[in-house]
């Protein structure tokens, strides 16, 4: 084993669930204020994108806050990423979903997966 894959070995998240592309998620992010203070945050929004391998993969979550749509990217290993829960899962056909930038309403809504 070289030493960059014991590197990422020891970095990797082991408690992650299991999400994919469609899938509705709530992101636990550790926001730091002043005075060393330490709060969680929770964006909830539909995985659009998943990208890369190893320690470098990351998610696209989007959501619609005061009728504005906001994107965010998640390195996955993060350690400011405290925690991921799944919501719900989704029924999709592609591996990105560019397209719901397009779309609004009850047009902007996936599928529940129900499997």
């Amino acid at each position: 084993m070289n030493v960059i894959a014991a590197y990422e070995e020891k970095h990797f998240k082991k408690d992650l669930p299991s999400f994919k592309t469609g899938d509705t998620v709530k992101v636990h992010l550790i926001i730091k204020e002043a005075d060393n203070k330490e709060r969680i945050q929770v964006y909830q929004g539909d995985v659009i994108a998943r990208r890369g391998s190893g320690l470098g993969e990351t998610f696209t979550v989007r959501k619609v806050s005061f009728g504005v749509g906001v994107e965010k990217i998640f390195p996955l290993h993060s350690l400011a990423v405290k925690k991921v829960e799944v919501v719900k899962r989704g029924k999709v056909r592609r591996a990105k979903l560019y397209y719901l930038r397009q779309l609004k309403g009850k047009a902007a809504r996936l599928k529940e997966d129900r499997s």
